[in-house]
């Protein structure tokens, strides 16, 4: 699974965030204006939108409502789902994996700690 950059995370944000289909109009509307200067911004065109949500699309990471018109654009998985894929991968790649465990886990809070504990015991 590819990392996303900041527009895609953008997107996958506000996707995420929803509980229905979104448009790239609806998309571009909520996106802040990205700064282009220190006193001014461009406004994001539909079409960089647009060939976010393709690309997100391709990675399996949206999907696109065929029927509609114009085009409605939903998370696949959720965003906890898409963390924990991203925490395989990256725990499938390491030559140890016990010290990467053993890292991580030494670095959380006592309350996330406590979670951990509650979770494998279930």
């Amino acid at each position: 699974m590819a990392t996303l950059g900041d527009l895609e995370r953008t997107v996958m944000d506000l996707l995420w965030s929803t509980s229905g289909a979104l448009t790239a109009n609806e998309l571009r509307d909520s996106i802040a204006v990205v700064p282009a200067g220190a006193e001014t911004g461009r406004e994001l065109a539909v079409t960089t939108v647009l060939t976010v949500l393709s690309r997100l699309e391709k990675k399996g990471l949206v999907q696109r409502e065929r029927d509609s018109r114009p085009h409605r654009y939903k998370a696949v998985t959720s965003r906890a789902d898409h963390t924990a894929e991203l925490m395989h991968e990256v725990f499938a790649k390491a030559p140890d994996r016990e010290a990467v465990l053993a890292r991580f886990i030494g670095s959380v809070s006592e309350s996330e700690a406590q979670t951990l504990r509650r979770l494998l015991g279930a």
